[in-house]
């Protein structure tokens, strides 16, 4: 079948997340700029979001321009990728609610590791539907970036117990090496066309 679908329909829940995230953000009730001290945790968490959802949309994009067709086990894969997606604004508003405590933090890295994991299984399903040699499977490849996030993710969530501010400078980290160019997938999209 084709990726139509698949692309309108995930590109519409992404949407929809981010809309969600951002109702989550209420301006205070007063008119000082000390009414606006409290939202800071609240916003952070929100840019943090903003920005990994978005790194998550742009390579899904990516992804998903390297192929012409998807099966049931593609379709299913992307349903447990945007399903953790779909916990990204439940968890950053927790986290901003409560101010960075360690709980919501170490909560909010295991969805956001689950997510990369969901993403790679993603990235292995279309693959295998594919020819392993496409253009798409040497795309894909070995990513040591998605490895090295896996890495500091799940040292990060236990970290959060110690040392929350550590924790949330690591997030913040790998999120910022997923803002450098990655060329994995833009040159496989370029000639899939």
């Amino acid at each position: 079948m084709g990726k139509n679908r698949l692309e309108m329909f995930s590109d519409g829940v992404i949407a929809i997340i981010i809309t969600i995230m951002v109702l989550e953000l209420r301006g205070p009730h007063e008119f000082s700029f000390e009414a606006l001290q409290p939202l800071g945790p609240k916003l952070l968490s929100y840019v943090l979001s903003f920005v990994t959802i978005g790194i998550f949309w742009s390579h899904h994009h990516h992804l998903l321009h390297a192929v012409h067709h998807v099966n049931r086990a593609v379709l299913w894969a992307n349903l447990h990728f945007l399903f953790w997606l779909s916990l990204i604004p439940s968890v950053t508003a927790w986290m901003g609610e409560h101010q960075f405590h360690r709980v919501p933090v170490a909560v909010y890295g295991a969805v956001v590791l689950m997510v990369g994991v969901s993403y790679r299984l993603l990235e292995q399903v279309l693959v295998k539907f594919h020819d392993k040699e496409s253009m798409l499977a040497r795309s894909v490849g070995q990513n040591l970036k998605a490895w090295f996030s896996f890495a500091a993710y799940a040292a990060a969530i236990p970290l959060a117990f110690v040392a929350e501010w550590l924790t949330m400078v690591i997030y913040f980290g790998v999120a910022a090496l997923w803002l450098l160019p990655d060329k994995r997938l833009e040159g496989g999209a370029v000639e899939a066309d």
